[in-house]
């Protein structure tokens, strides 16, 4: 396993991956958020290499961009990013952050 961390963003809008959004992975520091990572999604709305294969247990965040995202297409949307934290307690476990993501809307789990 080459990253702890993957994504998979859906545009449930038009039932397809959302290809090109934007994604940084963040690790909370003393000062703020730390930059782990970044990618944009494929062309299945995966990022599968988010991150170095070793993270230490604590606070992390994935930021996807999504108001660039969507203006790239001329969609109106209310969210101009979507941030989903979360913790990461086991250092040897897959964390899979998908989203499931419309212009007015967005949801997501721990996935597998």
């Amino acid at each position: 396993m080459s990253s702890r961390v993957t994504t998979h963003v859906l545009d449930a809008v038009a039932g397809c991956p959302a290809t090109g959004v934007a994604v940084v992975l963040e690790a909370a520091s003393g000062s703020g958020w730390a930059v782990v990572a970044q990618g944009l999604t494929d062309d299945d709305g995966r990022v599968g290499d988010l991150g170095p294969a070793d993270l230490v247990p604590g606070t992390y965040r994935v930021r996807f961009d999504t108001g660039a995202w969507f203006d790239a297409r001329g969609t109106v949307a209310f969210y101009p990013e979507v941030v989903i934290p979360f913790t990461l307690a086991d250092p040897m476990a897959h964390y899979h952050v998908p989203l499931l993501l419309s212009p007015f809307a967005f949801s997501t789990y721990r996935g597998s």
